[in-house]
């Protein structure tokens, strides 16, 4: 057997291109059977799994797999061909530059399947939705490109000493010269992920806005106020100040409240009766939660109720208030319920004019005011 085997290795010695191509075939069929062996092997244990994104990354993993035992085979093969060194050399990093370029590829299609995946799945990812898919695809693109020229540099031994100063200058002025795109930017990302708020949810801000959430972008947000205008707010400012979810909450209802005084001597069993009613009978208030009445506290010249009802969209709150407002007062008129407003008295001792003895022997007059 041993005389077998140095026969062969004799007979390739005497034709190295021979050798070589044999050697190239060899790790050809390596490459085959490892990268049927490990997919194999794999798809059998990814085979339980619910999802398909295994399955595409299996699909994905074969042509690096492959590409990468045959390019080990092809650099030994070049070793065997006695070459000229520079020509050697050259074969050489020519073919660690396609290596590195199959897994670059590699890199950036598992990126976009891992993306795919992310944004089907927002409940766990969510910032990576379809409006900023676009973003971390193309950062992560410039990602990739930048690190396999790189790698590509090095393995031709050129020095990048240069090249990344001149980088880091240039990413410096650049972020000196768009520092509020990048601050809104940064801040997009965070509400996106955060998600204090939603498309569809009802918002007040600290500066006055209030509004309908019409979208979310990765430099603003855009509001449709109750007068049909929509305001766009840059999303560093949105990230800095007070936001008010009138949506939010496990609850999706919105709780609005009406306050009404009654005069002091009212029935408060009827008064809770009325607005009880008031409250369950309007289109737009919810049944669960049912309407609630509660007496707040007893004021200077009324006893203070309060009304709360449950209603679907937060957009309903101003039309909802107006009909109850309304129905309350011609159910008190109705009823001979009394709604008792502030009154103060003010006695004029004396008037502009007129002599201290007039006011005190009654000349003088006196008047009531009502405010």
């Amino acid at each position: 057997m041993s005389d077998v085997w140095q026969n062969t290795a004799d007979f390739f010695e005497r034709f190295p291109y021979l050798e070589a191509l044999a050697i190239v075939v060899l790790f050809v069929l390596l490459a085959r059977l490892f990268d049927w062996l490990l997919t194999g092997f794999l798809r059998r244990l990814v085979g339980r799994s619910e999802t398909d994104f295994d399955d595409k990354l299996l699909d994905l993993i074969h042509r690096p797999i492959f590409s990468t035992v045959a390019l080990v085979g092809l650099t030994l093969a070049t070793y065997r061909l006695d070459l000229d060194l520079g020509l050697e050399r050259g074969t050489v990093l020519v073919v660690q530059t396609i290596l590195v370029i199959v897994w670059i590829v590699f890199g950036l299609r598992f990126l976009r399947l891992l993306l795919g995946a992310m944004k089907r799945n927002t409940e766990r990812f969510g910032a990576v939705q379809p409006s900023t898919e676009p973003l971390f695809s193309n950062a992560a693109a410039v990602v990739f490109f930048v690190a396999g020229v790189y790698m590509i540099l090095i393995i031709w031994d050129i020095n990048v000493t240069g090249w990344v100063a001149s980088a880091g200058i240039v990413g410096l002025a650049l972020s000196f010269a768009a520092q509020d795109t990048l601050a809104n930017l940064f801040a997009g990302v965070a509400i996106l992920s955060d998600r204090p708020y939603e498309v569809g949810d009802f918002i007040s801000l600290d500066s006055g806005e209030r509004g309908e959430v019409t979208n979310i972008g990765l430099r603003s947000t855009r509001l449709l106020t109750r007068e049909d205008v929509e305001v766009s707010i840059p999303n560093g400012i949105m990230g800095a100040t007070k936001i008010v979810n009138e949506a939010g909450g496990p609850p999706r209802q919105f709780r609005i409240g009406t306050s009404v005084g009654v005069a002091y001597g009212s029935d408060i069993d009827e008064v809770e009766t009325i607005l009880t009613e008031v409250g369950g009978s309007h289109p737009l208030t919810l049944r669960h939660p049912e309407p609630r009445v509660r007496f707040r506290t007893f004021g200077d010249s009324s006893r203070d109720f309060e009304l709360l009802c449950w209603i679907e969209r937060p957009v309903d709150k101003g039309l909802v208030l107006h009909e109850l407002n309304s129905e309350i007062y011609r159910r008190f008129a109705a009823n001979a319920i009394t709604i008792p407003f502030p009154q103060q008295d003010v006695y004029i001792k004396e008037l502009p004019g007129t002599v201290p003895g007039d006011a005190a022997t009654g000349e003088g007059s006196s008047g009531n005011i009502d405010r």
